[in-house]
């Protein structure tokens, strides 16, 4: 084959992958040879190339089409040099972000290595190799891609987790409305109604056991919009009431703490030594602490109360444990 006949080739098969994606009901092997220019014969044989390099195709006798299987295959896109790079800086945050390894995240990354440019592809391989050095986890894969599929085709997923403050495993029936990943612990957590609280409900998906996708379809409120629901999060814990919460920071990190938008509702005013005092609105302040930690001795919570208490508290109990171990 030649170069030229090459790239008619791949140009044709593009083409039939994108004809197919679009017609959900399938189409006719004369109705493709018809837009592609080719006889039906060759049309056959594209059809078995398809599906020789992954795509999930089926056929139906019946009705004398080929379709591409529902929920199962995105199409190629081609990217920009500043596509790329996003990409690479989303698929580096993406590789730290992941504590294990994932084959779907694997999977995926050599796609995207293979898609970009080189110099940037063989950026992301390497991070494909960091990731095959971690231990791999196939049931979280499981779950992840089980939640993931019922996120995607409006299903219902039976789920069995278990609480971090609690010892057993609880059965639930959720209709996962949203994911939304967590810097804390770098965690995944699905977001959706549950049958069991009726109501909206969080899910960590480290502390689902077990997942099982059923055939209940589900729709998604209207007014639903997880963008509003997490802004008086600080992370992924949201409410209806929030809590000013309000810092005082030392002129060593000001700038470090102006650099960066923390949150939506931040406020930050100067201060006459250099510092800052910052303040923000949160539905769940206690999720702030591990930030707070970050800060060491260069942060002090002024507000509220119950949180000023318990930083204390953790402070106090710092300071003995490495007097003790001095003495």
């Amino acid at each position: 084959m030649s170069e030229q006949e090459s790239l008619d080739k791949a140009a044709r098969l593009f083409k039939l992958t994108y004809l197919l994606f679009r017609n959900k009901r399938g189409l006719t092997v004369e109705h493709m040879a018809q837009a592609t220019g080719v006889s039906t014969r060759q049309i056959y044989r594209d059809m078995e190339t398809l599906q020789d390099v992954g795509i999930p195709l089926y056929d139906d006798p019946e009705n004398g089409t080929f379709a591409i299987l529902s929920g199962h295959f995105i199409p190629p896109v081609h990217f920009s040099l500043e596509e790329a790079v996003a990409l690479y800086v989303a698929a580096r945050l993406l590789a730290r972000y992941s504590d294990d390894r994932n084959p779907l995240i694997v999977d995926a990354l050599s796609k995207l290595a293979a898609a970009l440019p080189a110099t940037i592809g063989e950026q992301v391989q390497q991070t494909v190799g960091g990731l095959l050095d971690k231990p791999e986890d196939r049931q979280r894969a499981r779950i992840f891609a089980t939640v993931t599929k019922g996120w995607a085709e409006r299903r219902k997923v039976r789920i069995w987790h278990q609480a971090a403050e609690s010892e057993h495993v609880h059965e639930y029936l959720v209709s996962p409305y949203f994911i939304e990943p967590s810097a804390v612990g770098y965690a995944t957590h699905v977001i959706g109604y549950s049958s069991y609280w009726n109501n909206l409900r969080t899910f960590k998906l480290e502390r689902i056991g077990r997942a099982e996708l059923t055939e209940d379809s589900f729709e998604v409120p209207e007014d639903f919009d997880p963008l509003q629901l997490l802004s008086t999060a600080w992370g992924i814990m949201f409410g209806d009431e929030v809590v000013e919460v309000r810092l005082r920071f030392g002129p060593e990190v000001t700038r470090r703490v102006r650099e960066s938008r923390w949150h939506g509702s931040e406020e930050v005013e100067g201060l006459s030594d250099g510092g800052c005092l910052y303040t923000v609105k949160v539905a769940h302040p206690l999720e702030m602490k591990w930030w707070i930690r970050s800060w060491g001795p260069n942060v002090e919570v002024l507000a509220p109360e119950k949180l000023r208490s318990e930083m204390m508290e953790e402070a106090k109990r710092m300071v003995e444990m490495y007097e003790a171990e001095m003495s």
